[in-house]
């Protein structure tokens, strides 16, 4: 009977499990309404979720906030003064929050098979009834250790109970546990934290990983202790702390900005460090490094589609190009083969795919993250903690799987773990991906590594020393990094809300958001950078929001781009023609104003600033190209053949002239001119309409069959559909009849097409 019950209740879940996104559904609406300030939706919503999943344990609270809003909303409507009324509802609103996450998360741990919630679901909580004990623990570990190093490991060990490295850790890793399912964090948690990272025992890397357990705690469950935390971390004066506490806070803001307002002692904070210019230029630096996420799929698409595809070119020759054998022997010295100068000459554009690769990753993009994707398949990243473990080079782990104390020297661990061009998680994998290369290849691979990293840790090193800002911005983006590929390749991501496909615009949020207002020049760099990277959508936003102070010319040219990147040429049109009162860069603005003009179908418009352009840049064949367009647009076809013969005599390769030439030598009666350049066209590479067009000139010259050919030539599948050709065709009827054809052959013609349609 036992054992039924138990297969009835993994049958009862599994039939529920997949309600998980309708469970989130509804959280989500409860938090809407509740953001709405829809107190009576919300807390509709509310009672039938814990009907529906049995939580009566949550309905006297529920009752007691619902009766509480009532009440307030009768003493309103009958007029009664209550000074106490704002503060009593916003203590109502974090009340009704409250209990929708409790009611949220009793359901999830009730019902949702995802990771996250099987392992709250199993996991012991790591006792800390007397946190005090606990950190005397941890730091009897580390005295020990400092014992082994001063007087030897044999010594130490004798007649001694020791803690290992191994154990160690799984109860770092334990802790971590803790501190990710607690809800909220209370007076005696709080106490443990604040000890462990006060600790002078406690190494770095550890109070690293704990920081993000918080985090991930904070983005499962809202608790204003752990943003306080957040805070306060941030001020340590470790890099590695205070940067991983700023990406934390940020990525906490965004997700409950819409309830920070009722918390006012975390906008205290925010107002607090928004008076330190250091911080709000690290903001930025952390925003941007978010936004530049986006970018990350993109790059490695065009590292797999183009600089890969052209690497693989070369490849057959490269030994023989290099000289590999002299190189192997030569050494690693300063000289450099002429020969290498020779490699890119079969593949003339990865050189400057390469150039454009070395700039995005001294920008800080992720140009890793595919090579290092097929990495994680490791035991180590079986551990779902173990994505979010700093590297360090005495971890257990690495000893543990790698044996590198026999095998690597020190010396190169040191310059794998300080290279800025690598994430914490992308150094593990390449030391266990190193361990099963031969011992030769891997000495090999340690002194390149050796030579090309080194420069780049003295180089961070300077920058430390002269440019602390860009230390932290290395320290956040690996961090940032780290959280990419949890969310990205961990095997059960789907379990997981994916931070990176968040929209990211601070600049819209009511905390961050006013914050980033105050000051327009750091407002600026982010615009900018969502400019350069062709975000418009987001970058006019807050072009917009910057036009409202001080106005230039840069400013209403680039909002106008934006918009004319998006496709609102009529918006784009307005802002252009604001950018006229100033005197900048007329030539630009002007073929952008035409440009416009031409795409919301006014020609005499567009016309009339391309010849303004053409006074200004007379040697510029495309804007005698856009004149030709415009006279053609307008039906002044005589007009438009000068230009065009005149593009045709002084750039006569460019193909893109012949088709306006051909048709509009037909339309003014030029036939056998028409005919030539459509058999230019045809030759080099027809489209559906030039074999129409063709078409209508050998029938205008009297080649009825020859028409027909080419009409029959412009119906297949990958051309004209029967429905488009007859549309199309009766477009361009009246041009037929003018040039000499016979109305009454017209619909003879076209039968004759449609006996060919039906037979193809």
């Amino acid at each position: 009977m036992f054992f039924a019950l138990q297969v009835l209740s993994i049958f009862e879940r599994r039939g529920i499990a997949m309600t998980d996104t309708e469970i989130k559904r509804k959280y989500s609406e409860i938090n809407r309404h509740l953001a709405n300030r829809k107190l009576k939706p919300a807390f509709d919503l509310l009672g039938k979720m814990m009907n529906d999943y049995g939580l009566q344990v949550f309905r006297d609270d529920w009752q007691n906030l619902e009766q509480t809003y009532r009440y307030m909303l009768q003493y309103t409507v009958e007029g009664i003064q209550d000074p106490e009324r704002q503060k009593i509802y916003r203590k109502l609103l974090v009340s009704a929050y409250e209990l929708t996450d409790a009611v949220f998360d009793s359901i999830m741990i009730k019902y949702s098979t995802s990771v996250e919630y099987e392992r709250k679901q199993m996991n012991q909580l790591h006792p800390l009834t007397n946190p005090k004990s606990y950190i005397d623990v941890l730091e009897d570990y580390y005295l020990h250790q400092e014992l082994i190093s001063l007087a030897g490991e044999t010594d130490v060990k004798s007649g001694t109970q020791y803690i290992s490295d191994d154990a160690h850790q799984q109860n770092m890793v334990a802790l971590f546990n803790h501190f990710w399912f607690a809800n909220e964090l209370n007076d005696g948690e709080i106490e443990f934290l604040n000890q462990f990272f006060n600790s002078a025992f406690v190494t770095t890397p550890y109070k690293s990983f704990l920081i993000s357990a918080n985090i991930l705690s904070l983005l499962r469950y809202f608790d204003e202790r752990k943003f306080a935390l957040l805070f306060t971390l941030f001020e340590s004066p470790e890099p590695e702390l205070n940067q991983r506490a700023l990406v934390g806070l940020m990525l906490g803001l965004f997700k409950y900005d819409s309830r920070l307002q009722l918390y006012p002692a975390i906008d205290a904070r925010l107002q607090l460090l928004n008076e330190d210019q250091v911080f709000k230029h690290n903001l930025t630096q952390v925003i941007i490094q978010l936004i530049r996420s986006r970018e990350t799929a993109k790059i490695q698409q065009k590292i797999k589609d183009e600089i890969i595809p052209e690497m693989i070119k070369i490849s057959p020759n490269l030994k023989d190009k290099i000289n590999l054998e002299g190189l192997l022997g030569e050494g690693l010295d300063d000289d450099r083969n002429p020969d290498w100068q020779e490699i890119f000459k079969d593949s003339p554009g990865l050189m400057n795919k390469m150039e454009e690769f070395s700039e995005l990753q001294m920008e800080g993009a992720d140009v890793f993250m595919g090579s290092f994707a097929m990495l994680k398949m490791y035991p180590y990243f079986n551990e779902i903690t173990n994505w979010f473990m700093p590297f360090f080079i005495s971890n257990p782990q690495i000893e543990k799987y790698t044996r590198y104390a026999d095998e690597i020297n020190r010396s190169f661990l040191e310059v794998i773990d300080s290279a800025p061009i690598l994430c914490n998680s992308d150094k593990y994998s390449f030391c266990f991906s190193i361990e099963n290369l031969p011992k030769e290849n891997r000495d090999f691979l340690a002194q390149g590594m050796n030579a090309e990293i080194s420069q780049l840790v003295e180089i961070q090193k300077d920058e430390q020393i002269t440019d602390p800002l860009k230390f932290k911005g290395i320290v956040s983006n690996q961090y940032i990094q780290d959280l990419y590929r949890f969310y990205k390749l961990h095997p059960r991501k789907h379990d997981f809300e994916d931070i990176f496909t968040w929209r990211f615009d601070f600049h819209n949020l009511s905390s961050i958001g006013l914050l980033l207002k105050e000051d327009e020049s750091l407002l600026r760099n982010i615009a900018e950078y969502y400019f350069r990277k062709n975000y418009f959508t987001e970058a006019v936003e807050i072009f917009n929001y910057l036009l409202t102070g001080e106005k230039d010319a840069e400013l209403f040219q680039k909002v106008g781009f934006c918009y004319q990147k998006s496709g609102d040429y009529k918006k784009a049109l307005e802002t252009y023609r604001k950018a006229e009162f100033f005197d900048s860069n007329k030539l630009w603005l002007f073929n952008k104003i035409a440009l416009c003009y031409r795409n919301l179908k006014k020609p005499q418009k567009a016309l009339e600033y391309y010849l303004e352009v053409e006074k200004l840049d007379p040697e510029n064949l495309n804007t005698e190209l856009n004149i030709g367009h415009c006279y053609l647009e307008l039906g002044e076809f005589e007009a438009a053949l000068k230009y065009y013969f005149k593009v045709e005599y002084l750039a006569p390769d460019n193909k893109k002239v012949w088709r306006p030439l051909g048709w509009c030598s037909f339309v003014t009666g030029k036939k056998e001119q028409a005919k030539k350049y459509f058999q230019r066209i045809i030759n080099d590479e027809a489209g559906k309409h030039d074999l129409m067009n063709m078409g209508h000139v050998q029938w205008c010259l009297g080649n009825r069959k020859a028409a027909l050919d080419f009409y029959k030539r412009s119906i297949a599948p990958v051309f004209f559909s029967e429905k488009e050709f007859f549309e199309v065709f009766g477009e361009d009827a009246h041009h037929l009849l003018e040039q000499g054809v016979d109305k009454d052959d017209v619909p003879i013609m076209l039968d004759q097409l449609r006996y060919f349609v039906e037979e193809y």
